[in-house]
């Protein structure tokens, strides 16, 4: 099909360069460059010159006369048609002009001059009606939809490629099953959703799974982008949704996936424009042929987004995406089977655990895995082993946490004991109280932006929050300033990360939560959010200016009280402290049985290798990157009451 087409379009290339040949060599035939006179005339023309004895000879070649003069000069002219030179110097008594004939080529040149403007503008006409054939060119053909039709007899992703997604893969199977077998849901007169919405977080695996099920369907698949809809040029974007549905209809039963679909599904009328801008008439065109009067196609819309909240509520009705799958972040036994697809075919140690990796990344989704497994795969390269094993996996968690060490960065050695006493408060006040997360790793190597972090896994994945929760994180996240304190009786920058984290959590308890025993059981402010990405836009202030002032008292009272227990446990366990800052000021990092003895005051058992190892986790589930303390909220990554590395940082 390609050669076939290149060839045709060197043949019209082939006949324009003949044209312009032919008019560079009709223009320079061989007279080129003489100086043209008249045949005849009163003033200086061929036959005049003949009588005065000026010419020698005469060249004539059809209608174009070469004529020599005496002094060796070469002039041309031209006679009329049908005239015959020997007669016309017969009648005009010239008989010393040498005359001869060249035959009539200049007859066929002519012919073919005459014919040159239609030869190029035929050549092309067809030249652009063949450019607006194909589909390369993308200014005739910008009205085609851009989606390409998948199918293949081997699917080459199916649901056992997805893992930690069991109940959006029992949803979806229902749509394979209708697929496959329409008649056994049509004889009972059921209806397969005309469309289902893929709703989650970045990283879930939304597309993966969209392509399963067209794997296991073994259907047309049509992927595309929303953001592919939408041109400078007006209507383009409805052209192409109808030229698509056209190619779904043709292909159907069949899948059509649209990725990011609120790049032209936001909500209509919310912003300039009014409802005749390109990507609003793009909308109208999706809703219509989702659910217009055409309802007998067999055609399955399957779309993926993160944001479900800007969506315009005509395209979630029941009738158009009337089916929602949530993807949420995986729970232990999802990250477990994940970390089995991922490193399906890769050389594990024989002592690494998933079990245990997977409940030391608690709150990673899909992608993180798969980005831990590759970057632990790339450290054991590095090291220049053959297994990858416990130590490059733990090592990868920091990584995908926090980012590389950089043990290049140069710092004084008062800013390495300020940032040990701050990780060790920091750890200390956690490891003391009761409802804090406990401590799995402290250390003052740099990474990121961070100077130093501990990192607390909580005992297992939690859901909801208890006001005693909240209040020992408040004193632990405040652990590091009051360390700096009470050693050093001074106040660094190195806690401004704290301090957002323990007022956030702060104001939350009091405005969100109703843990304030002033205010009582009741929220403060309405708040406009983005689902899934956890960033506030705009609060609706439903409250009087003297409940502010009492929302700052009970915010100043909570962190407050918590500084106050935070110094309280710090004084009483000052050796301690001083302890753990020593052996972090001399190794930088510690953890598992070092980290153990330290808080128990036991004797330090003997140095460990320079590479960290897994540690066994406690025996119940441990996130690092903490879930919303509300069920309502679970998607919510904002409404995690500390950061999202699941580590307090230092400086």
């Amino acid at each position: 099909m390609g050669s076939s087409r290149w060839m045709r379009r060197g043949f019209i290339y082939l006949l324009i360069i003949a044209a312009v040949v032919i008019v560079f060599f009709t223009f320079s035939n061989g007279f080129g460059g003489a100086k043209d006179i008249p045949f005849t005339g009163s003033g200086n023309s061929v036959v005049t010159m003949a009588k005065e004895g000026q010419i020698r000879s005469i060249e004539v070649k059809g209608e174009s006369l070469k004529v020599e003069t005496t002094n060796g000069t070469e002039l041309k002219s031209r006679i009329g048609k049908g005239t015959d030179i020997t007669e016309v110097f017969r009648q005009e008594g010239i008989r010393d002009v040498d005359i001869t004939f060249k035959g009539s080529g200049g007859l066929s040149l002519g012919l073919l001059l005459n014919f040159l403007p239609l030869i190029f503008f035929g050549a092309l006409i067809i030249f652009m009606m063949r450019q607006a054939q194909g589909s390369s060119n993308q200014t005739l053909s910008f009205g085609r939809s851009k989606a390409k039709m998948i199918l293949t007899n081997r699917p080459p992703v199916s649901f056992a490629d997805v893992a930690g997604a069991d109940e959006a893969k029992a949803e979806l199977q229902e749509v394979v099953e209708f697929l496959q077998n329409p008649e056994r849901f049509l004889a009972l007169g059921a209806r397969i959703p005309r469309g289902v919405l893929l709703v989650g977080p970045p990283g879930t695996g939304k597309t993966l799974l969209a392509r399963a099920v067209a794997g296991e369907a073994a259907v047309p698949f049509f992927p595309i982008s929303g953001s592919e809809f939408v041109e400078m040029f007006v209507g383009v974007g409805a052209a192409r949704v109808r030229d698509l549905f056209d190619q779904a209809r043709r292909n159907a039963p069949c899948i059509v996936f649209v990725d990011e679909i609120d790049a032209v599904g936001r909500h209509r009328g919310a912003g300039l424009g009014g409802g005749h801008d390109e990507r609003e008439q793009t909308l109208n065109q999706i809703l219509v042929e989702m659910d217009g009067f055409e309802t007998s196609t067999n055609i399955i819309i399957l779309a993926a987004t993160n944001r479900p909240d800007i969506l315009d509520p005509a395209l979630l009705r029941p009738g158009r995406f009337d089916r929602r799958v949530v993807l949420d972040l995986p729970e232990v036994r999802g990250r477990e089977a994940i970390l089995k697809v991922h490193t399906q075919g890769k050389p594990l140690a024989p002592n690494l655990k998933l079990d245990v990796i997977a409940k030391l990344t608690p709150g990673f989704s899909g992608a993180d895995l798969a980005n831990l497994v590759n970057e632990g795969a790339l450290l054991a390269a590095r090291r220049n082993k053959k297994l990858i094993g416990p130590s490059e996996l733990d090592e990868a968690i920091d990584r995908v946490i926090a980012g590389p060490e950089r043990k290049s960065r140069v710092i004084s050695d008062r800013e390495k004991a300020i940032t040990a006493y701050h990780e060790a408060g920091h750890a200390l006040v956690a490891w003391t109280l009761p409802n804090a997360d406990k401590v799995h790793k402290i250390s003052i190597v740099a990474r990121g932006d961070m100077g130093g972090y501990t990192r607390l896994l909580p005992p297992e994945d939690r859901h909801l929050w208890t006001k005693a929760q909240f209040e020992d994180m408040l004193a632990t996240a405040l652990g590091g300033r009051v360390s700096e304190e009470l050693v050093f009786n001074e106040i660094t920058t190195g806690a401004s990360n704290d301090l957002e984290t323990a007022t956030r959590i702060a104001l939350k308890m009091v405005k969100q939560y109703g843990m304030s025993t002033s205010l009582g059981p009741r929220t403060l402010g309405r708040r406009q959010e983005l689902i899934f990405l956890g960033r506030e836009i705009h609060e609706e202030r439903d409250y009087s200016d003297k409940v502010a002032e009492e929302i700052d008292q009970e915010v100043q009272s909570l962190i407050g009280g918590a500084h106050d227990k935070a110094n309280s446990i710090l004084e009483k366990n000052r050796e301690r402290l001083s302890e753990i800052a020593e052996y972090l000021i001399k190794n930088e990092s510690v953890e598992g049985e070092e980290l153990e003895a330290l808080f128990d005051g036991r004797k330090l058992p003997e140095p460990a290798a320079p590479e960290p190892a897994v540690q066994e986790a406690p025996a119940q589930p441990t996130p690092a990157i903490e879930p919303s303390p509300s069920p309502h909220l679970a998607s919510q990554q904002d409404d995690r009451p500390i950061s999202d590395s699941g580590a307090v940082s230092g400086t």
